[in-house]
This record gives C-alpha cells, structure tokens and sequence, in this order.
C-alpha cells in the first residue's frame, strides 16, 4: 500500500483511524483546556457516533487502526527501544523507560496512547499534583493532524501544542517502520537550519491537485511551518501553485483550514462565507513556484477565484445556507465544512448540520444516513452525489468532523 495522495477527491483507497479510547475519558474538566478541548467528552456515546464513521469507511475502503500499526512495528525490540527512550526523553520521565520496556507490543502501544500513571515512589512524585507520568493522547482520535500524505511522501507536523507531539513521533515511527506503509517521511525537527518558529498541522494543508497545494496559517500552521512545506515543494523543479488562507486565531473553531473550506466534487467546494467569500482582514495569498523558484506572490479576492484562474472552477456551497449568518455561525462551529470525500461528490459529514445538508440537497447530493446504510436499508449508487451523514452530538464537540479523524495515504 503505497501511500500516495494527489488530490481531496480521488477514490479513497487506504486512511488511518484512531478509534476513541480511555484517554478521551482521562480528561476532565480541570485538564480540557490544556489537552486543547473546550469540553469533555462522553465516550460511550462518542464511541456509538464514531463506529457509523468507522462503518462506512469499512465498506467503501481499507482502513487502518492506529493501535494495530504501532503493536506491529512495537514487536521489534530495537524500534520500540528507540520510540521509548524517545518519547520519555521528549517529555522528560526517562526514569519511566525502564517500566514501558517490561510491557509487550500491545500494552506498550496501549500505554503510549492512553497515558502512563506518575509512579509515587519517591517523596517528590508523592507530592506531585500530576496523575500522569506519560499524559493521555486526548486529541489522537484527529488522525488528520500528526502526519500528511503530499504526493508520495510523508510530512511528518510540527505540531502547536507540546500534548500533540507524541502523535507525530507515533506516526513517523508507523511510516518508517511498517512493512505495509513504509513511506519516505519529511520531519521539520531532523531541519537543522529551520526557523524554529515551525508548526504544521494536518487540517491546514488541502493537497487539490498534483500542482496545487492549498494551506490554511493561523493558530496551529505558521508561516514559518508554510516556508517548509512550500522549499518541500521547491525541490521538485516543477511547476507548482500554492494558495495560502490566513485564519483567525479565535473563536476556536477556525484551529484548521478545514473548519472553512473543503473540497467537495469537480464542481463544488464547501465554504464558510464570511471568512472565505467576504470582504475581511484575512488574506489569501498566491505563491507560483517555478523550476525550483518562488516566482511570483500576491493577494488575491478569495479561494475559489485562484482555483478558477488555475482552470479548477468550483461553484461555494454556503455552510449554514446563504439566507441568516447566524445559522452559518452555529453550523461552522460544529464543523459544518469538515466533509470527507470517499470519491468525487460522495461525502461523509454530521448529520447535525441541517442547513448546510439542505444546501447540498439543492446542489444535487442525496442525503443518506449512515445508520441506513450500514444496516442495509439504504445504498448510496456507485453513480452519481451523495452525502453520507454520521450522528455528531457528541464528536461535533471535540472540535473537528469526519475530515478531522481521517488520515488518508492513498487515494486514486
């Protein structure tokens, strides 16, 4: 399974998941904040919500569990040697390191996810108000964000915040080691001449066609981490269009480019309209590299009119309807952008976002729920516009959609 990604549309042939588990309800109201959520989770009915995405993707993909990849490549004594001293060493427990490599493949790859408890055994760690030597991995569940598949390599995040960077160590070791998706990986930290001031993450960088890169720089992408992707990019010598969307750094829902704009079909794309569409004060800036060179960079009107002067025209479906702000308000927050395409116009987003379905309904897209079609009572032709829907009251709060909790390494 080669990754390969060259596009948000093409069919999705292989994605990486990360099934919630006990570290969604190792968090509570005290820690939220800093595990980066706004509230805590119920994971009984996360789980329920989760396993209709799971479902569908089952049925129209290969799908691989984040758990299961990282077991594998920790039967190997001398990667899980290396991933535990690195991973204590990161966070500064190494006296831990001796414990976690007692543990077998399983339960070692369990605790580097569900967290490892602070050990009391001496005067300092007694009096320690940590509850965790290792914290839980809260926010792994969003397999978009610690790794990207550009074109047929791995770029491995800069994540924002230090709770997310074992994600992307997990993920790098995945992709070094795994004998199924062994990939060339890209990793900011191995650049020794890079601005420090990097950080990427997944949900900011829309890979739209073989030539045009789409990135989103605010709270979690710098600038700085955009400058690395785009001398990634340079090294190719090819002609290449990059479209950069500044973000707002509040309200919390813009942390990702896909909380704005995704890519639908060859004919639609999913926007937010008062940030995308709308005179503001946040810029879209085009960048044309050729032969190895930035060649040109300037302000543009919006996402949409780069794509359309690079022959890609795609029609703005409104999040929320085009009719009350508001309702556009309420849907974006609860990622009424953040769709998966399986193929080119089939979908999977939440079924909470009434306004922003019904505004897909009037584009042409069938709407059917995933319950339906796991069950068997509805089937979504091999032809044609359609939208999957999955139950999002309880994921929707976590602060990303079905785009979120998907990695995909390969898609036609």
């Amino acid at each position: 399974m080669k990754p390969e990604v060259h596009s948000e549309t093409g069919k999705l042939e292989a994605v990486i998941l990360h099934r919630p588990g006990p570290e969604v309800e190792n968090m509570t109201p005290a820690n939220a904040e800093r595990a980066l959520y706004s509230d805590i989770l119920n994971l009984s009915v996360a789980s329920r919500e989760y396993e209709q995405l799971a479902g569908i993707l089952d049925r129209y993909t290969q799908t691989y569990q984040v758990l299961d990849l990282l077991s594998t490549i920790l039967e190997e004594d001398a990667i899980r040697k290396d991933l535990v001293t690195r991973i204590c060493k990161n966070e500064k427990v190494p006296e831990t390191i001796p414990d976690l490599l007692k543990l077998d493949a399983g339960e070692l790859a369990k605790s580097f996810i569900e967290g490892v408890p602070l050990k009391k055994d001496t005067l300092t760690r007694f009096l320690s108000t940590q509850e965790f030597a290792l914290r839980p991995l809260h926010n792994f569940f969003y397999t978009r964000d610690a790794s990207i598949c550009l074109h047929d390599r791995i770029l491995i995040s800069k994540m924002a915040s230090k709770v997310r960077e074992r994600e992307a160590i997990i993920m790098e070791a995945i992709f070094k080691h795994h004998p199924e998706l062994r990939a060339e990986t890209v990793n900011p930290l191995d650049c020794n001449y890079c601005d420090p001031g990097i950080s990427i993450e997944g949900g900011d960088v829309l890979v739209v066609r073989k030539d045009i890169t789409l990135m989103g720089t605010g709270p979690r992408t710098s600038s700085q981490g955009i400058d690395f992707i785009l001398d990634r990019l340079r090294e190719s010598k090819e002609t290449h269009h990059v479209i950069v969307q500044e973000l707002p750094d509040s309200p919390e829902s813009f942390i990702h480019l896909d909380m704005a704009f995704t890519i639908l079909s060859d004919e639609h794309c999913m926007v937010y309209e008062p940030l995308i569409m709308k005179p503001n004060r946040y810029r879209t800036v085009y960048i044309h590299i050729e032969d190895g060179n930035v060649v040109e960079i300037r302000n543009e009107k919006n996402i949409p009119e780069v794509l359309t002067e690079l022959g890609m025209e795609l029609e703005p479906v409104y999040c929320g309807g085009s009719v009350d702000s508001r309702l556009q308000e309420r849907e974006q927050w609860h990622s009424g952008t953040n769709f998966l395409a399986l193929a080119p116009g089939q979908l999977i987003a939440y079924e909470r976002n009434v306004n922003t379905l019904e505004a897909m309904s009037q584009k042409g897209y069938d709407i059917f729920r995933a319950k339906d079609v796991i069950s068997g009572k509805a089937n979504p032709p091999e032809e044609g516009k359609w939208v999957i829907t999955i139950e999002g009251s309880e994921l929707a709060r976590g602060g990303g959609g079905p785009r979120c909790m998907t990695m995909p390494v390969r898609r036609s």
